[in-house]
């Protein structure tokens, strides 16, 4: 055998050796970030679920599709099988894209309405994409509510502030998002803005400030909400003063 062909075996053997070494660093490299973002397997819509339909119909359906989401993402409650709902049916409409949680699903003879936790009213709102997170508001999810307005004790009067209304408020269902006609501009024009209404589970203390805080009173001070999604880790103080012109900056 050549020296010429010893060397070509050698660089053939190094290119080969070359290779599974870059593969296996990026493996391990993919593996370590896809273990870094703490990623989690769910179940999320494919298609519309109706009310009333069980979840082994739906998994027959192809109604649901497995996904791969940063665990940031994910709902508390969200659910990585139809197993757990295989003998229950829908009780609220579930909609593509939004993912599978337990509490979407019960008995047949909660479908006449909502699963509403023991001591707490329903009580729905309509918000536009920016107030909602985007759309990242789902059933399942725990909120923050702000209000923004005045602080006065009649409309036009006191400072306009943005302040923390309530906190660690569960959404129980979200319809689909409409368009709806909201002023433009000086001139007053109307423009169309995706929203949605969103359910919320709340004591009856809660729901007459979140009424009151949507504007609904004939002397309004304050005229809109904006939701923030909240997680085990979020720090949110209800008695805050908010921020308005005097303290913005500071």
């Amino acid at each position: 055998m050549g020296r010429r062909t010893l060397l070509l075996i050698a660089a053939l053997v190094v290119a080969a050796l070359g290779t599974v070494l870059v593969w296996m660093y990026a493996n391990n490299a993919n593996q370590a970030a896809q273990e870094g973002q703490k990623l989690v397997s769910v179940l999320v819509a494919k298609s519309k679920i109706e009310v009333g339909t069980s979840g082994s119909a739906a998994q027959s359906n192809g109604s649901f599709e497995q996904v791969t989401l940063p665990q940031s993402a994910v709902t508390g409650s969200s659910l990585s099988s139809s197993s757990p709902i295989a003998n229950q049916v829908a009780i609220v409409p579930i909609f593509p894209g939004q993912q599978i949680i337990s509490q979407q699903w019960g008995t047949a003879g909660q479908t006449s309405g909502l699963a509403i936790p023991t001591g707490q009213i329903a009580l729905s709102v309509q918000l536009g994409d920016p107030e909602r997170v985007a759309g990242f508001v789902a059933p399942g999810s725990t909120v923050a509510i702000f209000t923004t307005g005045t602080s006065g004790a009649a409309a036009g009067q006191g400072t306009a502030t943005v302040r923390l209304l309530l906190a660690n408020i569960s959404v129980l269902a979200v319809g689909p998002t409409t368009l709806v006609s909201a002023a433009a501009g000086a001139n007053a024009n109307t423009e169309q803005i995706p929203a949605a209404i969103l359910t919320l589970a709340v004591t009856q203390d809660q729901a007459q400030k979140i009424i009151y805080a949507s504007g609904k009173t004939g002397a309004a001070t304050f005229s809109g909400m904006y939701f923030a999604l909240m997680n085990a880790d979020s720090k949110v103080t209800v008695n805050n003063l908010g921020a308005n012109g005097a303290n913005l900056f500071k």
